[in-house]
């Protein structure tokens, strides 16, 4: 009876919707209002991120200025300097958000996100060989931290292989891989000198500060390629869950999806962590706080991108206005709210008799 009034639940809360070619696309009417829901909370924390600082513009001069009504003072306050570090947000959260859910489907593990698995140390390890041997520029920095991320997701897949790459397996070669790259990236601390340390640390605590249209660009076109890739093999995804023999029966081919979809993931962690810094915890939290919200089982790709994005952007709100004049890196608030949604998560999951 319990099952009837479960199936019961699910099926009012989902809607089949048929084109005239006879496509028949199946709605989750409550992932599709949070998924609007997480949008529009993201869009107003934007407005009102892009009007905090030490010249404030009332949000409804931002949106004048957004649509080519505001004056020569805000249109460039808004647009050159606070438009772009908005958007980084946005889509380095967004990022995140899916790669956090892409490696929590593929591991079936809630703590499968590249926190654990040390893509964000690798990215970072990439950076500092950068920074501390070659006292590289910026745009240096960016691409040895994509380089970085990139090498330390091939190697745990590689690590991970036999016969396929299973859940448990990712995750136990992740955590080891990620205390190596993390002892490679004290030592070479240690080896810098004091600005290039100093410097390495402030990119290691994941900031948007500074960030302007030349990290928006590339991080725009690799999520207009990602994220429809992705979303295209969401249904591979969801029945992988099932297990590689059931999924493999129905005609998913499952070690190319599995590939596919991890390279997508690695790639969206890398890009982010090259654009703002190891931002921690973001990809951890989002597809949980997305699947409690959703109440829908399944990876929930769209809710977790929206959720990151939405999350990433309240956060750096939150390091601006939310203690006086000392303002944080938007990291360190990530870092110190995820930690504590960590242990929650590892209490509820041991109660629970799953760890």
């Amino acid at each position: 009876m319990k099952t009837a009034d479960k199936s019961t639940r699910v099926a009012r809360g989902t809607r089949a919707l048929r084109t005239p070619g006879g496509l028949s696309v199946r709605l989750d009417v409550r992932a599709l209002t949070v998924v609007v829901l997480l949008l529009l909370a993201a869009l107003v924390a934007s407005v009102a991120l892009i009007g905090t600082g030490d010249f404030p513009i009332p949000a409804s001069d931002v949106l004048k200025t957004l649509f080519g009504d505001g004056n020569r003072g805000q249109e460039f306050i808004v647009n050159q300097l606070r438009l772009p570090r908005v958007l980084v947000g946005l889509l380095v959260g967004a990022s995140l958000g899916l790669g956090g859910a892409l490696f929590q489907a593929i591991s079936r593990n809630p703590l499968g996100s590249p926190d654990v698995l040390g893509l964000g140390q690798g990215a970072t390890a990439g950076a500092l060989v950068m920074i501390v041997l070659f006292s590289g520029s910026a745009s240096e920095v960016t691409l040895g931290a994509l380089v970085g991320g990139l090498v330390t997701g091939a190697a745990i897949y590689l690590l991970s292989w036999k016969r396929g790459v299973h859940g448990y397996r990712l995750v136990l070669v992740g955590i080891g891989v990620s205390a190596i790259v993390t002892a490679v990236n004290g030592y070479l601390l240690t080896k810098a000198d004091l600005v290039d340390a100093a410097r390495a640390v402030v990119w290691m605590t994941g900031s948007l500060n500074g960030r302007d249209w030349e990290q928006v660009g590339p991080l725009s076109a690799l999520c207009a390629v990602l994220v429809p890739l992705v979303l295209a093999n969401a249904r591979g995804l969801r029945m992988m869950e099932m297990g590689d023999d059931v999924s493999g029966a129905l005609g998913v081919r499952v070690e190319r999806v599995r590939l596919l979809l991890m390279v997508a993931a690695v790639l969206l962690t890398a890009s982010a962590t090259a654009a703002a810094g190891p931002v921690s915890f973001v990809a951890l939290t989002a597809p949980q706080l997305a699947r409690r919200l959703t109440r829908s089982p399944g990876p929930n790709l769209l809710p977790s991108l929206c959720m990151g994005a939405a999350l990433l952007v309240t956060a750096d709100w939150a390091s601006q206005r939310a203690f006086g004049a000392d303002q944080l890196p938007v990291g360190v608030v990530t870092g110190v709210l995820g930690g504590l949604y960590l242990l929650w998560l590892l209490v509820t999951e041991r109660k629970a008799g799953r760890i």
